[in-house]
């Protein structure tokens, strides 16, 4: 079972009002718990400086980068779950992608896709994926396989012939 209060997002950069801060907000009431720390966007070394400042003891750091391992929402929810006794930091970059020096740091870095998003885009995506990650570790209905989805219309195909 994933505490959210165990979970926390380093984002550098603001989050401006407008949709994306909307879909944010929203995802935010449905992860109580959860936090999200806000650091001003410099050079990266400087930004990294910051988000290790900022990291708690015993934290697990979690990069978010276009260069990082690859989940599908099921994998990501088990590796979540697994993960769930310890405390996690999943930290967004700013315009210039994350420091060597803090990418040496990670404990993991975990990539939302190939592509690669606006700071902004990445923590309403990640904010998203966390909520997807918790609704399938509690076995909740908020996930659909893409095979379960396909053999339910396959069976509505069939039952209509």
């Amino acid at each position: 079972m994933l505490n959210l209060s165990r979970i926390r997002i380093i984002a550098i950069g603001k989050q401006r009002p407008g949709w994306l801060h909307d879909g944010a907000a929203m995802y935010c009431k449905r992860l109580v718990g959860l936090e999200i720390i806000e650091l001003k966007d410099s050079t990266p070394d400087k930004e990294a400086q910051a988000v290790l400042a900022s990291l708690k003891n015993n934290e697990k750091l979690l990069l978010l980068s276009e260069d990082g391992k690859h989940f599908s929402s099921r994998q990501l929810a088990n590796e979540l779950n697994e993960l769930s006794s310890n405390r996690l930091a999943f930290v967004i970059g700013g315009a210039d992608g994350h420091s060597p020096q803090l990418k040496a740091k990670a404990d993991q870095i975990i990539s939302l896709s190939a592509l690669t998003f606006p700071h902004e885009l990445a923590r309403l995506i990640l904010l998203e994926q966390i909520y997807r990650a918790s609704t399938i570790i509690q076995g909740g209905p908020y996930h659909r396989d893409a095979a379960t989805a396909a053999g339910k219309a396959l069976g509505a195909i069939t039952s209509h012939q």
